[in-house]
């Protein structure tokens, strides 16, 4: 590696990656880097959208470019936490009890319709992701590393949802949407019929002690001065009084300084630019920052849009 740009063999990888699962998810380039910018970041996803899109492709294509074990579950209403993280199971021919790990235990876990399950299984779930580990009987058990999390939630407007409160929402890194495909994309998805054997035989471009020494790698991936006073002052006009019902946390800041640090490594650079924060900013604030007074939402105006007309770039 130099000190401006990546080393053939890292910038290699990282291409891999992206070419291959977009071979199973087509057309989605931008939110396939998107997601593993999250996943670099150490952070989790939030996939909001309707059913069919292409979300379980995402989860499947990425976990095997990357070598890792996936797992799926459904979050119904009448899910356990028990279902998700596991219970210690009585062994007659022992006469003690025996943890069974439940599929939480994978190191891509697509959590599908996450509000749909009661808040007691939410709340499994999203303390797992902060820490890395469950806890049953009074005994932990730690996760695997990588532990990747792409959730999908139901618009809200839905019947039978549970809404994820303020505080669990912040948990995630990035809320993203796949959208409907472009024409090109759908009519080679038509013609090839269905993506998910593309994204079952992907073979992988590293694997998991890989992945972990890419993770290291974003962690020096060098942020300046410039860079962390826009920061502050993106942060700090979220704050504002007035203009949303909460402003952004410091664990919101902490993790977009992350993301950005992972968006400048995918695209070939070992530092941090004020343009990077501003990329990211739509997928970092459209889950955590909602306008106190709804009529300051002129149109299609979002929330981003008004933090970085606010902030302006620095020069």
């Amino acid at each position: 590696m130099t000190e401006t740009g990546l080393s053939p063999q890292l910038r290699a990888q990282l291409d891999c990656i992206v070419a291959r699962v977009s071979t199973a998810l087509i057309g989605k380039q931008d939110r396939i880097r998107l997601a593993l910018t999250a996943l670099l970041a150490g952070g989790h996803v939030l996939l909001e959208d309707i059913p069919g899109v292409g979300k379980t492709t995402l989860a499947n294509a990425l976990a095997r470019a990357l070598g890792l074990h996936a797992r799926r579950v459904q979050f119904t209403s009448d899910l356990l936490p028990a279902d998700l993280i596991g219970a210690s199971i009585f062994q007659p021919a022992s006469g003690d009890f025996r943890f069974q790990p439940g599929p939480i235990f994978a190191e891509v876990l697509l959590a599908d319709e996450i509000n749909r399950a009661s808040p007691k299984a939410q709340s499994a779930l999203l303390e797992s992701m902060e820490e890395r580990q469950v806890s049953v009987d009074g005994t932990s058990h730690p996760l695997p590393d990588p532990f990747f999390v792409i959730a999908t939630q139901n618009p809200v407007e839905q019947q039978g949802v549970y809404p994820l409160p303020e505080s669990q929402l912040d948990r995630f890194l990035l809320r993203l949407s796949l959208g409907y495909p472009e024409r090109t994309a759908e009519r080679l998805m038509l013609a090839g019929g269905t993506t998910r054997p593309a994204a079952q035989a992907l073979a992988p471009c590293m694997d998991a002690e890989g992945l972990r020494r890419l993770r290291a790698t974003v962690r020096t991936v060098h942020a300046g001065p410039v860079v962390l006073d826009h920061l502050l002052d993106l942060l700090s006009a979220s704050r504002l009084p007035g203009v949303f019902a909460q402003g952004l946390s410091p664990r919101a800041g902490l993790g977009w300084l992350e993301a950005a640090r992972a968006w400048a490594l995918l695209h070939g650079r070992l530092h941090v630019e004020p343009e990077d924060l501003r990329d990211l900013a739509p997928h970092v604030t459209g889950h955590r920052l909602h306008f106190a007074d709804p009529s300051q939402m002129h149109g299609t105006r979002t929330a981003a849009d008004w933090l970085l007309e606010r902030v302006q770039a620095p020069d």
